[in-house]
């Protein structure tokens, strides 16, 4: 294990007794100066030079170095477990059901629910949120009846503004980041839809 020795300097203040306190001075043309007058000095403070900073200026080139170091080290380990995953010996990336989120795949979860009811040939949507949606990116609305892809050409804090819509949507309908289907190599639009799950003992 890397490690890092460093010898701390612990920095003293500079105390007088009369901080910025000045006196009179007389000049020889009877003219009166004020000059600065430090006081006693109580506590010697800890010399600002290179002295004092050097150390600090090589601790923290090498902490850079070691940050580095650490950051390959986590990069290989992550490239270790996508290898072999949650079996050893595998090839490739392994995910299931049971052992949550597979690794160094991320799941878009962008969402957001009407929160008033929309007609046909309606643009502007009223949704509860609106984190994740951006312009130009394709979204799928869909309620218990319809279902269709939109393109975002704006989203402010309450709406998202859509092409017009096809179909009628109900308070609670879904707006969400379309999902995609894999044919002929090239991505389309995913289907949405329902299930019946029958369990099997």
């Amino acid at each position: 294990m890397r490690k890092l020795d460093y010898l701390r300097i612990n920095f003293d203040d500079h105390i007088v007794e009369f901080p910025n306190r000045f006196r009179f001075v007389q000049n020889n043309d009877g003219t009166v100066s004020l000059e600065p007058d430090e006081g006693e000095i109580f506590q010697p403070g800890t010399p600002l030079n290179g002295e004092t900073f050097n150390p600090m200026d090589i601790m923290i080139a090498k902490l850079a170095e070691h940050w580095n170091l650490h950051e390959s080290d986590i990069v290989q380990i992550k490239i270790q477990q996508a290898l072999e995953g949650d079996t050893k010996g595998n090839s490739g990336i392994f995910a299931d059901t049971f052992s949550g989120d597979p690794i160094r795949i991320n799941r878009e979860t962008t969402a957001a629910v009407l929160t008033a009811p929309r007609s046909a040939g309606t643009t502007v949507l009223n949704v509860d949120n609106t984190d994740g949606f951006k312009p130009f990116t394709e979204v799928t609305i869909y309620d218990a009846t319809n279902h269709e892809d939109v393109l975002i050409t704006d989203v402010t804090e309450s709406t998202v503004t859509v092409q017009p819509l096809q179909h009628d949507y109900v308070k609670g309908a879904v707006i969400a980041r379309s999902n995609v289907t894999i044919a002929d190599g090239r991505m389309d639009n995913g289907a949405w839809g329902t299930y019946s799950v029958m369990e099997v003992v």
